[in-house]
């Protein structure tokens, strides 16, 4: 074994999401932030039945990406269920609305 392999690593963060202070950034909207590494962030999205996000999510500068756990969103003309991954460039829009509701799991990361 490599010396390297046993080396205890002190930048490793874990949390339990669901631990995590949730915020309320719209009407159905519950947003948990998660830890990320350097700039990049982490996002828990809980999206309640029969919301509609409340305006176009315009990031510039950053590059995002949306899984989703569970549940389904709709997004212009595209349809997400569970196991689906959106990948947005900077200043793509994003207005998701759904009728099940939905938990999406996120990240932002400079372009």
């Amino acid at each position: 074994m490599h010396g390297t392999m046993n080396k205890a690593r002190n930048d490793i963060q874990a949390v339990q999401v669901d631990a995590v202070k949730p915020v309320e950034v719209a009407p159905g909207v519950i947003r948990r932030r998660l830890p990320g590494p350097g700039r990049a962030d982490g996002w828990l999205y809980d999206l309640v039945p029969g919301i509609e996000w409340p305006e176009s999510d315009l990031h510039e500068g950053l590059a995002r990406s949306y899984y989703v756990l569970f549940g389904e969103i709709t997004d212009e003309h595209r349809e997400l269920g569970p196991g689906s991954y959106l990948v947005l460039a900077p200043g793509d829009p994003f207005r998701p609305r759904t009728t099940t509701g939905a938990r999406l799991i996120g990240t932002s990361t400079p372009a």
